[in-house]
């Protein structure tokens, strides 16, 4: 006969008298076709139960035992433990019995009343094992079993009596797991082989009570020291970015601890107790852990929802978007009963806010490129600009959420693609193979910088300044994009075609401002010459590279690579030059007065006042204009024609 509802079957629990109304009447009137020595030997086996029950029943009956009243049984001896199950289980086949033979009969009073005793002897050793034991089954402790020794099926728990075969598994405990799991594996086997019993029995509702309540108490103060605590969208706005801060790194902790022990513990533990039942171990779970799970997984709801606004919090926002969505098998796993839908729902349901919010501040975050002044004045000697800083670091540190940008952005609508030149991706897209939508997005985000910095320049009447300033820039845009996670985003193809542009803006700036240099020098500086030719020559090559240093002194190369390459390419064209010149035509004028004006430089401090060019260090006054070096035919340069 199925478990499920014994107890009205068997008594009737306000009365405390035997109900007929689920027995079919044939079954009572079957027994008259037994023959009486078959009843006798029923009747006796009856008795024999009723008896051994009566003794060991009382025995434990704490109304009437000092000794009873203040011992454990299961503590003071395992042994008569599991023989007291197995006396209330024979106890319970012998009224099955009974009811059907004769359900007035004064033994069955008996019996049930020895039955009630029993209950209460074992609510009570219920109470005791999960209160004494809270330590040794918290849901660490119990998660750390299970990973060793996964639960047993009911079926092998058990012999055919249906009693808990406890000396054999207390053995094989021993032999897997250390003393404190074994504490914990032994308080679990005593606490089913209650639960069972009192199932069985018909006092599901009492040992279902005593479990909710304490095990309930222990994941809500799990809960509570892991931080996690009811709050309202308005206790969020009100915080100081810090204390928000705080809260959401204690949340990352908290649900990091909970899916692997707080929660998935309890659910091991209810699974084990209440093995013999699906209906009560996901009732009992549910209710134990549905308000701490709802309250967890709504934190990362609340903060998407926000106002509260700080350059980190995005990357707070995908810490708790990372968090839930690498948990997330796990969550699906331990809350995958129908009535632990509501939690699943939740955790799903802030990863949609927690993409919307990070959707729309990437949004703002280009509104905010786009609003930039491109009319600001370019400062410091050329060199990198904040937003060139700023939106780079920004950036970058968005590409270490490559992944999740990639779950995040794998719907959302990619920038026009008209506005996206091809150069901006490893390969042309095309139909069969497109960009992915966070490179997209990536390359979008960089190319609003560019144009941004582009425009800053448009109006500069400085053009040499101009091309210092857009190779800096870039310069500094694919350095960030090569040493972060952007380099997989965009590409080595990416990388080399804006290599090349750092390249053309600084042979650029080179011809524009060190070409007039350049061109005072004979096309062959050995070829023979006057020596009227030769000083007019040094005349002009030191009248005019005085000038340029002068105004190129102030200039400022950050990148230390891209500035050694641009003072060798200097060097190469003007010293080595210079150097053929003056060794050659240097004789022509030596004996000349004022030699040493009309021969101003050594190829040797040529050399020099070079490699102490893009540092930035202006040491030299004067304001000679440039722009006569310059004709009026040189187009400006911009990012999508460089």
């Amino acid at each position: 006969m199925p478990r499920k509802g014994m107890r009205s079957i068997c008594f009737n629990s306000k009365t405390s008298s035997f109900s007929m109304s689920r027995y079919p009447s044939p079954a009572r009137n079957s027994i008259s076709t037994g023959t009486p020595n078959r009843r006798s030997f029923s009747e006796s086996l009856i008795e024999q139960s009723i008896e051994a029950a009566t003794v060991l029943i009382n025995k434990w009956n704490p109304e009437t035992s000092t000794y009873a009243k203040v011992t454990s049984l299961f503590y003071e001896s395992k042994s008569e433990a599991m023989k007291f199950i197995r006396c209330v289980n024979d106890l319970q086949k012998s009224m099955h019995a009974m009811v059907v033979e004769n359900s007035t009969s004064e033994k069955l009073v008996h019996a049930q009343n020895l039955m009630q005793i029993a209950m209460k002897r074992l609510q009570k050793e219920f109470y005791q094992i999960l209160s004494t034991n809270r330590a040794h089954l918290d849901p660490e402790s119990v998660s750390a079993r299970s990973s060793r020794a996964s639960t047993r099926s009911s079926i092998s728990d058990y012999d055919d009596d249906g009693s808990v075969s406890h000396d054999d598994e207390v053995r094989n405990v021993g032999d897997s797991i250390d003393e404190v799991e074994e504490v914990s594996s032994i308080a679990m086997t005593d606490l089913r082989s209650i639960a069972e019993c009192m199932i069985s029995s018909g006092y599901a509702k009492e040992c279902i009570s005593i479990y909710k309540i304490i095990r309930k108490s222990i994941i809500d103060e799990g809960i509570y020291r892991l931080g996690v605590e009811k709050m309202s969208s308005s206790q969020i706005n009100k915080m100081d970015w810090e204390v928000l801060d705080r809260r959401i790194k204690d949340w990352l902790e908290a649900v990091k601890i909970s899916t692997a022990t707080l929660f998935n513990g309890e659910r091991i533990l209810c699974d084990h107790v209440f093995a013999s039942s699906d209906s009560i171990r996901e009732s009992c779970f549910t209710e134990i852990s549905k308000e701490g799970a709802t309250l967890l997984f709504g934190f990362p709801e609340l903060v998407a929802k926000s106002k509260k606004s700080h350059p980190e919090k995005i990357f707070r926002v995908l810490d708790m978007y990372t968090a839930i969505s690498t948990n997330w098998v796990e969550i699906d796993s331990i809350f995958s009963f129908e009535s632990t839908v509501t939690v699943r729902a939740q955790a799903l349901n802030s990863l949609n806010k927690l993409s919307d919010t990070v959707r729309s501040m990437l949004s703002e975050f280009e509104s905010t490129m786009q609003k930039d002044s491109s009319k600001s004045k370019i400062h410091g000697g050329g060199g990198v600009h904040t937003l060139t800083l700023t939106t780079m670091n920004y950036l970058s540190l968005l590409a270490d959420y490559s992944n999740i940008l990639a779950d995040i952005f794998a719907d959302w609508p990619p920038p026009p693609r008209s506005s996206l030149p091809e150069s901006y991706f490893e390969s042309p897209s095309t139909d069969d193979s497109p960009a992915p939508a966070i490179s997209m997005r990536m390359a979008w985000l960089i190319l609003v910088l560019l144009c941004k910095l582009d425009g800053k320049v448009e109006h500069h009447k400085d053009v040499c300044l101009s091309y210092i300033f857009l190779a800096n820039n870039l310069s500094h845009v694919v350095s960030k994009v090569q040493t972060s996670n952007l380099k997989y985003l965009l590409g080595e193809d990416w990388i080399a075609k804006h290599e090349a542009k750092v390249k053309l803006f600084a042979a650029n700036y080179e011809r524009l401002a060190w070409g007039p240099v350049i061109a005072t020098l004979p096309e062959n500086p050995t070829a023979a010459i006057t020596p009227p030719q030769a000083k007019e020559i040094f005349r002009k090559f030191n009248k005019t590279f005085d000038e340029t240093f002068r105004k190129q002194s102030s200039f400022v190369v950050s990148d230390p690579k891209l500035r050694d390459e641009m003072k060798v390419s200097l060097a190469r064209k003007i010293v080595q030059s210079y150097r053929e010149f003056y060794d050659t035509h240097r004789s022509n004028v030596v004996g000349e007065r004022n030699a040493g004006l009309i021969v101003r430089f050594a190829p040797e401090d040529v050399g020099n006042y070079l490699s102490d060019l893009f540092f930035g260090n202006n040491n030299h006054s004067g304001s000679t204009s440039v722009s006569s070096l310059y004709s009026s035919s040189h187009q400006r340069h911009s990012w999508s024609t460089a």
